[in-house]
């Protein structure tokens, strides 16, 4: 699963999020021919993602390049089940992005447009966003 090897801070503050804007950034296909790009804003974990991406390499099988376009580097913090108020924040538990609509997340070359579709849509039903497959 993906996580970072070093972080600045270990614990951040719980923002009130960007999913509500749209993405600037990664707006369009750059490494492949299609692409599966983001809707809806929401926050995807590593889990999410390494499942999506075993979908797409179960499915592609030996042919293709997968390009993933998202990183999760932002820790979330859990505390203990019955635990008191107060003694601090909790420890990190696991990472997540904060997906903004209109984002690339996942790119793939290599392969028939049937064929690309049918993996990135497959992939799409692994992660909390509403994608659309788009070609460059």
């Amino acid at each position: 699963m993906f996580s970072p090897k070093k972080v600045k801070h270990r614990k951040w503050h719980k923002s009130a999020g960007t999913s509500g804007q749209i993405a600037t950034r990664t707006k369009s296909v750059s490494f492949g021919s299609f692409g599966l790009k983001a809707i809806t804003g929401s926050w995807v974990t590593s889990r999410q993602i390494e499942a999506a991406r075993r979908v797409l390499v179960r499915y592609i099988r030996k042919g293709g390049k997968i390009w993933i376009r998202i990183f999760p580097d932002k820790p979330v913090t859990i505390k203990g089940a019955e635990t008191p108020m107060g003694k601090g924040k909790g420890s990190v538990d696991h990472y997540v992005i904060d997906v903004k609509p209109g984002a690339v997340l996942l790119e793939i070359d290599g392969l028939e447009e049937s064929v690309a579709r049918q993996a990135l849509h497959m992939a799409s039903f692994k992660l909390p966003v509403i994608c659309r497959v788009i070609k460059k």
